[in-house]
C-alpha cells in the first residue's frame, strides 16, 4: 500500500483528495494536516467521509509526512516550495497542486506571483503533470507540478491543433468559464451566494496567472512561442470549467479525425462525435475532459475559424483527480486506479 499524506486537507482540493484517496484500492491515508483544525476528526468536519476516513487533522509540524511515500500539497501558492526539499530528501515523492513548480522560468514565476521563489533548484527537476503529454517523465518523477484547472482544459483542447501546426499560432483565443469552487474555500465578497448567483462576469482580463502556464505548454508542443488571448469568467455554478477555444485554420485537415487519433487510448479524454456540445454537468465529479470540434460557417461558406469546446470538472481533472492520476503513474499503478467514477447527473 502507498502511504499518502495531504498538506492542507480542509480546502476544496484537499477535500476532493480525501474523497478519492479514501476509495483508492492501493492507498493508505497516513496524514492530513491543518494548522487551524489540528486535533479535529476529519469526519467531524466532513460528515461525507464518516466511515471512510478515521484520521484527525495534524499540525504540519507534527505530522509524519517524512514517513509517507507520497505527499500532496493542496495548499495556497507559496507553501509547497518552502517544504518540498525536506520531504524529497527524506524519500517522499510530491504532487504539488499549487502553482509553485509549474513555470520553468523562475523570474517569470516571481513576476506573476509577487514573491521570491524559495526552492528554485527544484523547479528544473519538477515535471509538469499533464499526463497526456508528459506520461513517461511523470513515471520517474520525484516532484510533479499538477497543472492548473484552466490550463488543463485549454491545453487539452488546443494541443492537437498546435502539434499539427494547423492553426495560426500567433493568434489563439481561449474564452473560459469556471465555477466558484475554482477560487478556493474562503470567505470573499465576490464568492458569496448573493454576489455570484444569477451573475456572470469576466475577470483577470489584463492578465491572469494561468496565462503564462498555458503559453508554456503550448509553446513546448509547437516548438516555438505562441500568441494567446486568455479571458477567464466566473459563472454561478459550484464545479466545472468550459473553455471555448478559437484558432484560424492554416492547414486543411480532417480535424475530427485529428483529435480522435491524438487522444485514442487516453482514458480521461473523450473526443465526442462531430457536432456535439459537451456541458459541465457531463464531467461533474469525474476525472474526464470532454472535447468537441466545430467549424462554423462564415457568410454562408465553410469558415476558416475552428472552434473547440473543452469541458472538465475543475476539482477533478483540473486538480485532485489529475493529482491522483499523476500518483498512479509515479507508482506504476494502472492510470485509472481510484478514478473510475461516473459523472454525477443531475
Amino acid at each position: 500500500m502507498i502511504k499518502a499524506g495531504i498538506v492542507g486537507g480542509t480546502g476544496y482540493t484537499g477535500i476532493e483528495l480525501l474523497r478519492l484517496l479514501s476509495q483508492h484500492p492501493q492507498v493508505e491515508l497516513a496524514a492530513i494536516t491543518s494548522r487551524q483544525e489540528a486535533g479535529t476528526a476529519v469526519s467531524a468536519m466532513f460528515p461525507s467521509l464518516r466511515g471512510r476516513v478515521s484520521l484527525s487533522f495534524s499540525h504540519p509540524d507534527k505530522a509524519p509526512l517524512k514517513n509517507c511515500d507520497v505527499v500532496f500539497f493542496a495548499t495556497p501558492n507559496g507553501v509547497a516550495m518552502g517544504e518540498a526539499r525536506a520531504l524529497v530528501d527524506a524519500g517522499a515523492r510530491i504532487v504539488d497542486i499549487s502553482a509553485d513548480f509549474r513555470l520553468k522560468d523562475v523570474a517569470e514565476w516571481e513576476r506573476w506571483y509577487k514573491v521570491k521563489h524559495a526552492a528554485p533548484e527544484l523547479v528544473a527537476e519538477a515535471v509538469y503533470g499533464l499526463c497526456e503529454v508528459n506520461r513517461d517523465r511523470i513515471r520517474g518523477a520525484r516532484l510533479v507540478a499538477n497543472p492548473g484547472c484552466y490550463p488543463t482544459a485549454v491545453q487539452l483542447g488546443l494541443l492537437p491543433l498546435v502539434e499539427a501546426g494547423a492553426v495560426d499560432l500567433d493568434h489563439l483565443i481561449a474564452d473560459a468559464k469556471s465555477g466558484v469552487s475554482g477560487a478556493g474555500r474562503k470567505a470573499e465578497l465576490k464568492l458569496m451566494h448573493a454576489e455570484a448567483s444569477d451573475n456572470f462576469a469576466a475577470y483577470g482580463v489584463a492578465g491572469h496567472r494561468h496565462w503564462p502556464e498555458i503559453r508554456q505548454g503550448l509553446a513546448q508542443a509547437a516548438g516555438r512561442e505562441v500568441g494567446l488571448v486568455f479571458i477567464p469568467h466566473l459563472t454561478p455554478m459550484i464545479r466545472g470549467i468550459h473553455a471555448t477555444l478559437y484558432g484560424r485554420i492554416t492547414k486543411e485537415l480532417d480535424f475530427q479525425a485529428l483529435y480522435e487519433k491524438r487522444y485514442a487510448g487516453e482514458p480521461f479524454v473523450d473526443v465526442m462525435p462531430a457536432g456535439s456540445h459537451p456541458d459541465t454537468r457531463s464531467t461533474r465529479a469525474a476525472n474526464v475532459c470532454r472535447i468537441a470540434v466545430h467549424r462554423p460557417r462564415e457568410r454562408g461558406e465553410r469558415g476558416d475559424t475552428l472552434v473547440v469546446l473543452s469541458v472538465i470538472d475543475n476539482l477533478m481533472k483540473g486538480a485532485s483527480g489529475q493529482a491522483v492520476q499523476n500518483m498512479n503513474l509515479m507508482f506504476g499503478l494502472p492510470e485509472t486506479a481510484g478514478l473510475e467514477q461516473v459523472s454525477v447527473v443531475p
